[in-house]
């Protein structure tokens, strides 16, 4: 892997760019560039033809000056530790940005689930809480589901922690079930995070989002909800989607339930009637208001960013424009809200469902609404008016934000 695609050494350089404009203590700079604490476990596990399988696993805690760490586990065949690190560090930021009294952790294993059964999974994830147990908890890490992990798997994660510690700690994991300690509306928190920022980021830029076209490129969680609360809560009029197939565009608008069913029968969005089937590089450049990248890494780059039409561009997906794309799009006027900022309510709920373990009483959903909506509206702004205050782009605003919090909280405990 090379410097510039390794994730970690992005996330080093992008702390540096924020650094230099903050004029930020030299050791507190340096600190912010390494994780805290990391932790490389092995796994054997016995497999379901009896044989002992070996795996490689992670936890990372970048940072917690600002509170206990948070993020979730990947199980995944390609993970690599720098990523983990990556994410990790992201997930400081993102805590950060939204103001919630954590800091970012990220931990994975090496592996295929796609080739497990479920029994291996749970024998995998009992083994993982197994080693790592010593440096997780409700006060020092919290782990949550992320690439190939579910509310089932955070379940056994959880069981298998209690039976260590002889105790409910429930609050050690989030994203669990609702049965056992998950937050009522955690399951579209990020894609409605991200309808909230769009909302004020129609405010700024004056535009009037009853009936404002957008394509959602990614039609995965993030994204079918993205069409739903767009139409439910803003009254957008989502003109185009696609997944992993293809896409399709109909100037009339898309019906999210009969979108839904259709892919549902047939495995893709691709050949709903009365639309036209487009690719996912021809819906970036649709001529429309609202873009909601929802799908890949580096999907907006230097090659097609002159091209983007769209006003705004709400980033669902983790890292969908590349930093050669952010400076041409600023320079465009195209309103970015970026990804750390736009897709933070998935983390902001799971940070909710600690609160309600932790006192044991249950919100109810038009509750955490409430309490979603307070959040990223506070955070919007905060990114939009350090933006404007520095004349920089929004993703940049996003960072200074959030590394002059996490670089107060670390010079306020005297570790520099």
């Amino acid at each position: 892997m090379s410097e510039a695609q390794n994730p970690f050494k992005i996330a080093q350089k992008q702390l540096d760019l924020a650094a230099d404009i903050l004029k930020l203590d030299p050791g507190i700079h340096a600190l912010l560039r390494e994780p805290l604490r990391e932790l490389h476990v092995t796994l054997a596990v016995r497999m379901d033809d009896g044989s002992i399988k070996v795996f490689k696993g992670f936890r990372i805690q970048h940072n917690d000056a600002r509170g206990p760490c948070k993020g979730g586990i990947r199980f995944h065949p390609d993970e690599t530790v720098d990523t983990v690190r990556a994410l990790a560090t992201w997930m400081t930021w993102k805590c950060s940005v939204v103001d919630i009294p954590l800091g970012g952790g990220k931990g994975g294993v090496i592996c295929n689930p796609k080739e497990m059964s479920q029994s291996e999974l749970e024998r995998l994830s009992r083994a993982y809480i197994r080693q790592v147990c010593r440096i997780i908890g409700p006060t020092q890490d919290v782990p949550a589901p992320d690439v190939y992990t579910n509310p089932q798997i955070m379940a056994w994660m959880m069981d298998e922690y209690n039976a260590i510690m002889r105790q409910d700690l429930r609050g050690v994991i989030t994203g669990k079930p609702l049965e056992l300690g998950g937050s009522a509306g955690r399951g579209d928190a990020t894609a409605r995070g991200a309808m909230y920022c769009v909302r004020e980021a129609g405010k700024v830029m004056g535009l009037d989002l009853q009936g404002a076209t957008t394509a959602i490129q990614g039609y995965g969680n993030a994204g079918q909800f993205a069409h739903q609360l767009g139409e439910e809560l803003l009254g957008l009029k989502i003109v185009a989607v696609s997944d992993s197939k293809g896409g399709i565009y109909r100037p009339a608008g898309l019906d999210y339930k009969a979108v839904m069913a259709h892919k549902k029968r047939t495995g893709s969005v691709v050949n709903f009637p009365d639309s036209q089937n487009i690719s996912n590089e021809e819906l970036l450049e649709l001529d429309v208001q609202i873009l909601l990248p929802s799908a890949l890494e580096n999907q907006i780059t230097q090659a097609n960013a002159g091209r983007i039409k769209a006003r705004i561009v709400g980033e669902l997906a983790n890292g969908p424009t590349t930093p050669e794309a952010d400076d041409i799009l600023f320079a465009k006027g195209v309103y970015v809200i970026p990804d750390f900022l736009c897709n933070a309510g998935g983390v902001t709920v799971s940070y909710f469902e600690g609160v309600q373990n932790a006192y044991n009483y249950y919100w109810k959903e038009a509750e955490v609404h409430e309490k979603l909506d307070e959040k990223m509206t506070a955070a919007f702004h905060a990114v939009d008016q350090m933006a404007k205050k520095h004349n920089v782009h929004n993703r940049l605003g996003a960072y200074l934000v959030a590394v002059a919090r996490v670089a107060d909280a670390v010079k306020l405990r005297g570790w520099v």
